[in-house]
């Protein structure tokens, strides 16, 4: 019996090794799953190789497969050449339609089908446990952990929550719908259940004796065991290694560590990981409003946290909206849809910049020499806004930047935002009066003046560059108070916006310094 009453064999999964076929397939309707036959097994295997090899290697893989392990080599079995393995389908994968997975699985040996199927993405699991016959969807439901199945539930839909929930056993089924109570980016969503628990008035010796039985339910991590009272609280955490080294008369309560770091059931995700970065933790415990133990999170589900937060930034910086898939499961339409509408909404802030460049389109005819040095003018401050959108989008995301820091980060980017201007408008101005100097310019309108124009440009840098950072620094401050996602402070964005106005620091400067003179 367990800490909290329930009978830990009915948490243990159903052992099952059956291997799934295609939906194409319909030799048994019973459920059971039959291999293919030699022939169609060698043509599948072949088809999927021939794709995996068109695909190219993956360089960096190679790499690390090819370091060699010190020690003995271990004796390896005879291996068939003409035999499907797992890397070969890997990297077919992306490319294969449902019935070819669905085939390909079925050409792996069970063992390695298993370990492929559970290492796939909650999405890739969905599809193809819905592509299944029933009897087939049962064996592969079975092999996940309860939250992996509230992952692959999420990812199917509420249209197929109960046909998938049935395929599961009781305590699974019943562990798995806690787990849908939670948002999918909450530490509720990310945590498991299945976790190593104790008493507090045990002794070591029989903490350790209980938890060799509490191995067999598949728990995530042994080597964590955390302190409960009878109503479920969080008590304390003893590590297997504290255990052994106490006196094995030694009660629990004076081996374990009650200055524990815990979350929240419904923290954010990405606070959960900046909790593991700033503790170096490989597990963490997850209590409700009340203290009361829910589960754990541990350091495997954050890496795919932190790859999936990073993956949404680096797509909503780069202009678009977050595919939330990957690259080659997307459709075309979904593709489309998703660039489409940024791509119209910096299209129409650059009909601002046509706005502003008609208002002064009278200085441009009187003075066609401008015209040149107009693109290096606007560009430069849009890198420079671009620039420190980025460094404060990842402050922000690492913890580093908090929103009451605005006020630090405008007095430091007006600094730097002065000195960078100071540098560029340096090099450019002596490329002017290098190149004007030579005669490069007589030949248009207002060349024979290119020190004033030198200066012009000089000027019109360092105002550009200054609110071109000022600008890419603050608008994510602005972004993260409105209660949007600062990362949506894009880079063609800031580039757009510090377009419009380098356009109108140019045409002022240039009026003031060539007012008299050529203007």
């Amino acid at each position: 019996m367990s800490p909290d009453g329930s009978d830990p064999d009915e948490h243990r999964a159903e052992p099952d090794d059956a291997v799934p076929e295609s939906h194409a397939d319909k030799a048994n309707d019973t459920g059971e799953v039959t291999p293919l036959p030699p022939e169609e097994a060698s043509k599948v295997a072949a088809e999927i190789r021939a794709v995996a090899e068109q695909r190219g290697e993956d360089t960096e893989a190679a790499e690390l497969i090819e370091i060699q392990k010190s020690g003995p080599m271990p004796t390896v079995a005879p291996v068939d050449d003409d035999a499907l393995s797992g890397d070969e389908l890997r990297d077919a994968w992306p490319l294969l339609d449902l019935d070819e997975r669905g085939d390909g699985l079925r050409v792996l040996a069970r063992e390695e089908a298993e370990d492929f199927f559970i290492a796939l993405s909650a999405g890739d699991q969905a599809a193809l446990l819905l592509h299944f016959r029933p009897g087939q969807r049962r064996q592969w439901m079975r092999l996940l952990e309860p939250d992996d199945v509230a992952d692959v539930i999420q990812e199917a839909g509420d249209d197929h929550r109960t046909t998938l929930l049935d395929l599961l056993d009781a305590p699974s089924r019943k562990e798995a719908i806690a787990l849908l109570a939670y948002e999918e980016d909450e530490a509720g969503g990310l945590m498991s259940t299945r976790y190593a628990r104790l008493r507090p008035q045990m002794t070591a010796d029989e903490a350790i004796s209980y938890l060799r039985r509490q191995a067999q339910d598949k728990l995530e991590t042994i080597y964590y065991a955390y302190v409960l009272d009878p109503e479920q609280h969080l008590l304390g955490v003893a590590s297997f290694r504290d255990l052994f080294a106490s006196d094995p008369r030694k009660v629990v309560a004076d081996i374990m560590e009650t200055d524990v770091v815990r979350v929240s059931d419904e923290m954010d995700q990405e606070t959960v990981s900046r909790v593991f970065a700033e503790h170096d933790l490989t597990v963490v415990p997850v209590v409700d409003h009340e203290g009361k133990m829910k589960g754990i999170v541990t350091v495997d589900d954050i890496v795919d946290v932190v790859q999936e937060e990073a993956t949404e930034d680096a797509q909503k910086f780069g202009g678009m909206e977050a595919l939330d898939m990957p690259y080659l499961a997307s459709s075309r339409r979904e593709m489309i849809r998703k660039r489409a509408r940024w791509l119209t909404i910096l299209l129409i802030g650059e009909m601002l910049t046509a706005t502003a460049l008609g208002f002064f389109q009278h200085a441009l005819d009187e003075v066609t020499i401008l015209a040149l040095f107009l693109p290096l003018i606007i560009s430069s401050g849009g890198n420079s806004g671009s620039q420190a959108s980025t460094l404060v989008i990842r402050a922000m995301a690492l913890g580093e930047v908090r929103p009451a820091d605005w006020w630090l980060v405008f007095r430091r980017e007006i600094a730097i935002g002065i000195v960078l201007g100071l540098i560029l408008g340096v090099v450019a101005s002596l490329r002017v009066l290098l190149w004007g100097y030579f005669g490069a310019y007589h030949h248009i309108h207002g060349g024979e003046h290119y020190m004033l124009i030198g200066a012009t440009v000089a000027g019109s840098l360092v105002g550009c560059v200054l609110w071109g950072t000022l600008m890419g620094s603050m608008l994510p401050f602005v972004l993260r108070r409105v209660g949007a996602d600062p990362a949506s402070a894009s880079a063609p964005l800031v580039a757009t916006l510090v377009d419009v106005s380098g356009i109108i620091i140019y045409f002022t400067i240039a009026h003031v310094i060539l007012s008299g003179v050529l203007l």
